[in-house]
C-alpha cells in the first residue's frame, strides 16, 4: 500500500511538473509577442493605422472664397474623386443632385496648390514629400476660413495623409498694400487697342499730355501679385466663359480685359459671338446691350452685359418707345438667369445708378413680388439698392448648387473723385500728380458695406477694388472728355490703360493664386 501511494504521488508530481513547464513556455511566447508588439507600436503609431475622422485631409478653404469642392472642380476641369469604397455624400444629396454643404463632407482627394507653382493630386499611396514645398495639405476648418494648415517638417510630412497640419499659411490679402512705379507699364497701348477700347475712354487719343498714371502697379504688403499675361489667362480659362454684368464701370473692366488678352492688338482671329447670346443692336438703339468675343485657340469667351442695377428690368408696354420699365428688385437680370449654365466665372457690379435722377431718366419703377412697390417699402433709394444686391447674391449663391463649377464675384464700388461739386455743379478732378494724397490703402476696409455684407455667409466672392482705387484720383477722364459740356469733368470713369487693369489683375490673382504669386492652384489645359 505504501509503495502504491508513492507511485501515485510520483505520477501526480510529474503531471504538475509538466504543467509548470507548459506555463513557462506560454509565458515566454507571450513575452516575445509583447516585445514585438511594443517595438511595432513605436515604429507605426496606432493613430496612423486608423486615423481619426477629424484628422483626415479635407478640402482647403481659401480666404473668403468658400469654394469647398467647387475650387478643385473649377481648376482641375473634372470632379474631385473620393477614395474607393467611400460614398461621397459631399457631392450628392439624397435626391441625387449636387450638394456642396461643408457639414456633410467626407474625406476626398483634393487638388491642392504646390508651393513651387505646380499642382499634383494627393493620393493614398503617394510617398511622403521631402519638404513643405512639395505639397500643401489642408484641413477644412469652418471657423477659420482665412487660414490653411500646412506641414512644417519632414517628421510631420511623413504622416501628411493622416494627421492635421500644424503651420498656418495665411491667404494673401491683395487689398492691403501700396501703389509703386513700374517702368513696364502699361500692359497695352492706349492708341493701338481700338477694336476693344471705346474712343471716349482712350485718354491717349484726347488732349491729355500727362500719362504718368499709366506707370503704376499695385503691390500687396505680404505677397506679390502674379504677372497677368493674356496668353496665360486664356490657357487657364480654356473652354470657359467669363461674364461681366453691370454698369459702365463693368464695361470698362470688360474692355480692359479684352485689351490685356489681345495685347492691345486687333487680333482678327478673335470671333464676335454676340449673336449666340442675343447681344445684337436693336433697331433705333445706339449700341447693343453687350458684347461677346471668343478666342478660338483656347475656346475662351469673354462677354459683357449692361445691367446697371443687376436686377431684372422689363418694359411695361413694349410697342411704346417711351414706355416705363418695371424694375424687379427681387429678380436677377434676365440675361444672367437665362445664361448662367453657360458661364464659368461671373463678375457683377452696381452702385452709381442708384439715385433718383438715374431712375427717373431711365423711367424705372420699382416692383416687388411682381407688383408696383409705389415707394411704400423702398422710399429710401439706399434701402432699395441694399435689398437688390442682397437678393441677387442670395439667388446666385443658390445657383452654385446646380452649377458647382461656377465662380461668382461681387465687385465692390468704383470710387468717384469729384471735388468742389458734382457732375453738373463744377465738380473737378484735374489733379495730374499720382498719389498726391496717399499711396497706401488703410487696413480698415469698410469701403462698400452693401456688397461686403451681401456676400457674408455665401459662396459668392468679393472682388474688393474700392480701397486701392480710392488712392488714384488723377487717373479719371477728368476734363479730357471727347464731348465735354460746359466745362464738366468726368470724375467717375477711368482712363484706359489705367486703374481698371488692376481690377483684372486682382481677378486673375483671386482665381488662380489665392496664396500669392508662387502658389498657382492649377493649370487648366
Amino acid at each position: 500500500m505504501l509503495r502504491k501511494n508513492k507511485v501515485c504521488y510520483d505520477m501526480k508530481g510529474s503531471a504538475l511538473s509538466g504543467l509548470r513547464g507548459k506555463q513557462v513556455s506560454l509565458t515566454l511566447v507571450a513575452l516575445i509577442c509583447m516585445t514585438f508588439l511594443v517595438w511595432g507600436w513605436e515604429r507605426v503609431p496606432f493613430s496612423n493605422v486608423f486615423p481619426a475622422v477629424d484628422s483626415i485631409p479635407r478640402v482647403v478653404r481659401y480666404g473668403n472664397m468658400h469654394q469647398d469642392n467647387r475650387l478643385g472642380m473649377f481648376f482641375s476641369g473634372s470632379p474631385l474623386e473620393t477614395p474607393s469604397g467611400i460614398e461621397n455624400s459631399f457631392f450628392t444629396s439624397a435626391g441625387g443632385s449636387p450638394s456642396i454643404s461643408a457639414e456633410k463632407s467626407l474625406p476626398i482627394r483634393p487638388f491642392l496648390p504646390d508651393m513651387s507653382g505646380t499642382t499634383e493630386e494627393l493620393t493614398s499611396d503617394r510617398s511622403s514629400p521631402k519638404s513643405e514645398k512639395d505639397v500643401l495639405v489642408g484641413v477644412y476648418n469652418p471657423d477659420a476660413n482665412t487660414t490653411l494648415h500646412s506641414s512644417s517638417s519632414e517628421e510631420e510630412n511623413s504622416a501628411v495623409v493622416g494627421e492635421s497640419a500644424s503651420i498656418e499659411t495665411k491667404v494673401c490679402d491683395y487689398n492691403i498694400g501700396k501703389w509703386v512705379e513700374d517702368s513696364h507699364r502699361p500692359l497695352y497701348s492706349g492708341k493701338m487697342c481700338k477694336r476693344w477700347l471705346s474712343e471716349m475712354w482712350a485718354c491717349r487719343l484726347t488732349q491729355r499730355t500727362d500719362f504718368s498714371y499709366e506707370k503704376y502697379r499695385w503691390q500687396p504688403d505680404n505677397c506679390d501679385m502674379p504677372d497677368f499675361e493674356g496668353q496665360e489667362f486664356l490657357k487657364r480659362m480654356q473652354s470657359k466663359t467669363l461674364a461681366f454684368i453691370g454698369d459702365s464701370l463693368g464695361r470698362q473692366q470688360f474692355q480692359s480685359m479684352m485689351c490685356i488678352l489681345t495685347g492691345g492688338k486687333d487680333s482678327p482671329d478673335v470671333e464676335d459671338v454676340g449673336k449666340a447670346y442675343g447681344l445684337v443692336r436693336a433697331r433705333h438703339a445706339i449700341r447693343p446691350d453687350g458684347w461677346a468675343f471668343r478666342f478660338p485657340k483656347t475656346n475662351t469667351t469673354v462677354l459683357y452685359y449692361w445691367s446697371a442695377s443687376i436686377c431684372n428690368v422689363e418694359p411695361l408696354n413694349l410697342p411704346d418707345p417711351l414706355t416705363n420699365w418695371a424694375m424687379h428688385l427681387d429678380r436677377p437680370p434676365w440675361f444672367l438667369s437665362q445664361n448662367i449654365h453657360r458661364f464659368d466665372v461671373v463678375v457683377l457690379n452696381t452702385g452709381h445708378h442708384w439715385n433718383r435722377g438715374k431712375l427717373n431718366a431711365n423711367r424705372w419703377q420699382m416692383y416687388l413680388n411682381g407688383q408696383p412697390d409705389n415707394g411704400k417699402s423702398m422710399r429710401d433709394i439706399r434701402s432699395a439698392q441694399n435689398f437688390t444686391v442682397h437678393s441677387v447674391v442670395k439667388w446666385l449663391d443658390g445657383q452654385l448648387n446646380k452649377h458647382p463649377n461656377l465662380r461668382a464675384f461681387m465687385r465692390t464700388l468704383s470710387p468717384r473723385h469729384f471735388f468742389n461739386g458734382d457732375w453738373d455743379s463744377g465738380g473737378r478732378c484735374d489733379n495730374t500728380s499720382p498719389l498726391s494724397r496717399a499711396n497706401k490703402s488703410p487696413e480698415d476696409r469698410a469701403h462698400d458695406p452693401v456688397s461686403e455684407n451681401a456676400v457674408k455667409g455665401t459662396r459668392v466672392e468679393l472682388l474688393d477694388i474700392t480701397g486701392f482705387s480710392q488712392l488714384r484720383d488723377e487717373a479719371h477722364m477728368s476734363k479730357y472728355m471727347l464731348r465735354a459740356k460746359n466745362g464738366a469733368q468726368d470724375c467717375l470713369h477711368w482712363c484706359l490703360p489705367g486703374v481698371p487693369d488692376t481690377w483684372n489683375e486682382l481677378l486673375f490673382a483671386q482665381l488662380f493664386f489665392p496664396l500669392g504669386k508662387n502658389s498657382s492652384v492649377n493649370m487648366i489645359s
